[in-house]
């Protein structure tokens, strides 16, 4: 069965108490930006351990997270998946990304096959 398509990727990442970003954080967004892949990203949200009540720490509860980042890609379906390893996520997205694409090119190829439809 063919997972609905991606509607929001939202991006976790941790600031320790210190004020520092978490070691691991930093990592997973050079490694974003060196895979073309921080445009996927919708939301950055922070889980400040200075404060319990940011939005990052409630997600983290909320999803049952206990290590950072983590990312929580959203579903058109209403469905939602957690990834807290990076490869997993990065497969993950490309996947999506390889099957719209696929989905465009069958639309492209439709359109090609009956020009009496048209673009609009």
């Amino acid at each position: 069965m063919k997972k609905a398509s991606i509607k929001n990727v939202i991006y976790v990442k941790k600031i320790l108490a210190d004020g520092e970003m978490c070691r691991k954080c930093a990592q997973v967004t050079q490694r974003l930006q060196e895979d073309d892949l921080f445009d996927t990203i919708d939301q950055v949200i922070i889980a400040d351990e200075r404060n319990p009540e940011s939005e990052g720490l409630r997600l983290a509860q909320e999803y049952k997270v206990s290590r950072a980042p983590f990312f929580i890609v959203e579903r058109e379906d209403g469905n939602s998946e957690v990834y807290d390893i990076y490869l997993k996520f990065k497969k993950a997205v490309a996947k999506s990304d390889a099957q719209a694409k696929e989905t465009t090119a069958d639309l492209i190829d439709l359109i090609d096959q009956h020009p009496e439809l048209d673009y609009i």
